[in-house]
């Protein structure tokens, strides 16, 4: 039998992804989900334009290696240049390369325990040494995360504004004077995948060239490109150009390309899709209310929802929705694994988790 030479790193990972995905959990079951409220996916779909723009692609081209007219739009859309900006495929992928980038094995990286498992993955993949804080109040809390970090000389740290999974955000002032303690040399990943569905002011008040930090956002949430995998950074040139050490130059498609580019300009487009997140959020709280629970604020395009028990309860709620086809998911540490975090989705997605959830809360309760 073939004896695989693989690193003594890769034999210490363990076998598991992030996530387990909805079409995984589909063909366990033997049935589709009746409404997919897991994954803060976008159900209302892309722009129109969008969605033309990547059909008549001329796909039998690789993709511009540079993305050079996406990063143009941005540029323009966002008041700087190109050059500090770099593009790949959704924050998952550039989030890998920033830790190619940063971290060796033994590198402390500080997170808070229960955040976006993804980053965790591939400081794991490289061998970094994770540390984490709890949340303060449902929020990831700048203050704790940077004081780990100077404990332990962090070379990333990582914060989500908004939050996933809980949907809890910090003003962008907030953030930026906190970032008054972060240590010399530890660089801020700031996740701003849920921007666009924030309230006014979230956004870091801070130029995009400030070295201490690198600022992720995605074409996957209120643009709904989440299947063509778009991301992009913003940080200092000198960081940005880094990427180019590392990354995979034909990574982006040419659809995926000219898809993200009609989205950014069909601005009628996001305000629509802003406009039906808030009212599903508000949809999503008044269910909860209906059957007793507390949905707790977000800036999102999910809420989560308060159970009123511990992880195990809510665990029961959880699978008793998916035995009646409605796919959520649940924060995975204490105690916000109290929870469980439904994602924005259309009126009938809504009714089908109104209609499934007090007999889910029925049988959690009767276990």
């Amino acid at each position: 039998m073939t004896h695989y030479r693989f690193t003594p790193l890769a034999l210490s990972l363990p076998a598991s992804v992030p996530f387990v995905g909805p079409e995984t959990q589909e063909r366990a079951r033997k049935s589709p989900f009746v409404a997919r409220l897991g994954a803060n996916e976008s159900v209302f779909g892309p722009s129109p334009q969008a969605i033309a723009a990547m059909a008549q692609t001329e796909h039998w081209k690789y993709g511009d290696a540079q993305s050079h007219d996406l990063r143009h739009a941005l540029a323009r859309h966002l008041s700087t240049t190109m050059e500090h900006i770099v593009v790949g495929e959704g924050i998952d992928g550039l989030l890998g390369y920033l830790v190619r980038l940063f971290v060796a094995p033994g590198d402390a990286v500080v997170t808070s325990d229960g955040a976006y498992p993804t980053f965790n993955y591939h400081v794991a993949g490289y061998g970094g040494v994770l540390h984490k804080v709890p949340f303060v109040e449902d929020r990831e809390d700048p203050a704790t995360l940077f004081a780990k970090a100077a404990e332990v000389d962090a070379k990333l740290v990582y914060l989500s504004n908004p939050d996933n999974p809980m949907g809890s955000w910090h003003r962008g002032a907030d953030i930026a004077d906190a970032m008054e303690t972060l240590p010399e040399g530890t660089l801020l990943v700031l996740d701003e995948a849920y921007l666009e569905t924030a309230p006014e002011g979230t956004a870091l008040p801070l130029p995009f060239d400030d070295p201490r930090v690198i600022r992720m956002r995605t074409f996957s949430k209120a643009y709904g490109l989440a299947g063509a995998r778009v991301g992009y950074a913003l940080g200092h040139p000198d960081l940005i150009t880094a990427f180019d050490k590392v990354r995979n130059h034909f990574g982006m498609n040419r659809a995926a390309q000219a898809g993200a580019l009609a989205a950014l300009e069909d601005t009628s487009w996001l305000a629509h899709v802003q406009g039906e997140v808030a009212a599903a959020r508000d949809r999503i709280g008044a269910i909860a209310r209906e059957n007793g629970l507390t949905p707790l604020p977000s800036g999102a395009n999910f809420v989560a929802i308060d159970c009123g028990r511990d992880g195990a309860f809510a665990k029961a709620v959880l699978d008793g929705l998916v035995e009646r086809g409605i796919f959520v998911r649940m924060p995975f540490a204490a105690p916000q694994n109290r929870c469980i975090r439904v994602s924005c989705g259309t009126a009938a997605d809504l009714d089908a988790f109104a209609a499934a959830l007090p007999d889910a809360l029925a049988d959690a309760k009767g276990g």
